[in-house]
C-alpha cells in the first residue's frame, strides 16, 4: 500500500542564505523539466546537464517541477526515481551543492528525496545572497493570482493538514489522482486559461517588496524572458527560467547562470 513518513511542515516566511563565502564558481538554475519515463530525450538531456554542464558550477538550484508529478517520497521505491536521485547525488560526490524547491507538480517532494539526491530543500520563496547581489528565488505559481481556483487549491495542498490528508492515502490512490489531474491539465490550455495562469504584476511587485530585493528568478510559467519593471520607484528585473521538452515538437530548454558578471540565460548543450 505504500504509506509515507510523517508530514513535513510548510516553511513559513522566507528562507535566506546569509553565508559570506567568496563565490568563485557560477550558480546554475533550472526548473520545469517535468521528468518522467515517458520523455526519454528530456531525461537524457537532464543527465547530460548534470554530468557535463554542471561541472563548472558551485551549486545547482532546481526551482520546482523537476518531476511531471511527485505524490510522496514513497515514489523513491520506483526505479525511475532512484535513477534521478542517483544522477543528482553525483553532484555532491563532485563537491557541487544541490538545492531543491518544490513546484506545483511536485509539491510533495520531501526530505527523503532530498537526502537521497544529496541536496537541500529550500522554502518558497527563498532569498539568495551571492556575488554581491540579493535575489529572491521562487517556483512562480504563488504569483499567478488571477487563477483563483488554483490559488485556493494551493492554499489547501500546501497546508500541513492538506499534506497530511493527501499523504495518508495509499500510493495507488495518489497515483490515480495525479494521472487524472495531469490528463486534465493537458486538455484545458485555452488562450484564456494561459492568460490567467501567468504571474500578475501586483503579485510580482508584492514579492519584491516583501523580500527586499530588486532581482527575481522563477519558473512555472514556461514563458522564458527577462522582465523589467519599476517597483516603488526602483528598477527591478525578473528572470523566468526556460522549461524543458525535447520529446514533443521543437526541442526547448535552457538554464540561468549567475556569476560575478551577472545573470545570463543559456541554451542546453
Amino acid at each position: 500500500m505504500g504509506w509515507l513518513q510523517p508530514c513535513m511542515p510548510c516553511a513559513i516566511g522566507y528562507g535566506r542564505d546569509d553565508t559570506t563565502m567568496e563565490e568563485t564558481r557560477p550558480l546554475l538554475f533550472i526548473s520545469d523539466l517535468h521528468l518522467s519515463p515517458a520523455i526519454p530525450n528530456t531525461v537524457a538531456a537532464f543527465e547530460r546537464f548534470i554530468a557535463r554542464t554542471a561541472n563548472e558550477a558551485g551549486a545547482v538550484y532546481i526551482l520546482g517541477d523537476l518531476f511531471e508529478y511527485w505524490i510522496g517520497d514513497d515514489m523513491l521505491a520506483t526505479p525511475f526515481a532512484q535513477k534521478v536521485a542517483a544522477t543528482l547525488r553525483s553532484l555532491a560526490q563532485r563537491g557541487i551543492a544541490l538545492y531543491l524547491m518544490q513546484g506545483n507538480r511536485d509539491f510533495l517532494l520531501g526530505r527523503r528525496f532530498a537526502e537521497a539526491a544529496g541536496g537541500t530543500l529550500l522554502p518558497d520563496p527563498f532569498v539568495l545572497e551571492a556575488f554581491g547581489r540579493k535575489i529572491v528565488l521562487a517556483h512562480g505559481d504563488a504569483m499567478c493570482t488571477a487563477d483563483v481556483g488554483y490559488q485556493r487549491f494551493r492554499r489547501i495542498s500546501h497546508s500541513r493538514a492538506g499534506r497530511c490528508f493527501f499523504l495518508s492515502w495509499p500510493l495507488r490512490w495518489r497515483l490515480g489522482l495525479a494521472e487524472r489531474m495531469r490528463n486534465r491539465s493537458h486538455t484545458t490550455w485555452t488562450s484564456e486559461r494561459m492568460a490567467i495562469a501567468d504571474v500578475t504584476a501586483d503579485a510580482v511587485a508584492g514579492l519584491f517588496r516583501s523580500s527586499g530585493t530588486v532581482a527575481m528568478i522563477h519558473g512555472h510559467t514556461h514563458l522564458p524572458a527577462t522582465h523589467r519593471q519599476i517597483v516603488d520607484g526602483t528598477p527591478t528585473e525578473r528572470w523566468v527560467i526556460p522549461d524543458w521538452d525535447l520529446d514533443h515538437g521543437k526541442p526547448r530548454g535552457g538554464y540561468l547562470k549567475l556569476d560575478s558578471h551577472g545573470i545570463e540565460r543559456l541554451p542546453l548543450d
